[in-house]
């Protein structure tokens, strides 16, 4: 019972935080998003939440499985790569969707991809179904790199 709550307790936190970074810049993704100019492969709006729901889902049993695993100094690097990565992704819809900085924006995504990078590296040192629970969402964040870029790009 106590590990359900833990994987419970690191699902809805994860989740918690995508949600709270998307409802804080839904007014901008509904409004300004929507008068820039994007490159064709832009997918449509709808498709994000479910998408990112799914990653955010993944990251909370990801960290879960790293936290029932032994004490350790990878286990600390781990968590701490984790934590870092988390508070970047929550960082870039203000800093895109709310402050509307595209450049600093696409910088801020690429030093995302870096730690997303670095936490997967750690995790599999750890818990390597961690790492690989992990790969949907450096590829997520690949796309939506080019994507930021992309839209940096045509709206400068």
């Amino acid at each position: 019972m106590k590990n359900l709550f833990l994987l419970l307790l690191c699902v809805f936190i994860v989740l918690g935080i995508g949600f709270l970074s998307g409802f804080a810049t839904m007014e901008s993704v509904n409004g300004w998003y929507t008068t820039l100019r994007k490159p064709s492969f832009n997918p449509p709006n709808y498709l994000f939440g479910p998408v990112w729901t799914i990653l955010y889902f993944l990251m909370g049993i990801s960290i879960y499985l790293i936290l029932k695993s032994p004490a350790s100094k990878e286990k600390n690097k781990a968590i701490l790569f984790f934590c870092i990565q988390l508070i970047l992704n929550f960082c870039w819809s203000f800093i895109f969707f709310y402050f509307k900085l595209l450049g600093i924006a696409l910088v801020e995504i690429l030093i995302l991809w870096i730690f997303i990078l670095l936490m997967i590296i750690q995790f599999k040192k750890v818990k390597p179904i961690s790492s690989y629970l992990q790969w949907p969402y450096l590829i997520w964040v690949t796309f939506a790199s080019i994507l930021n870029a992309s839209i940096f790009y045509l709206n400068r």
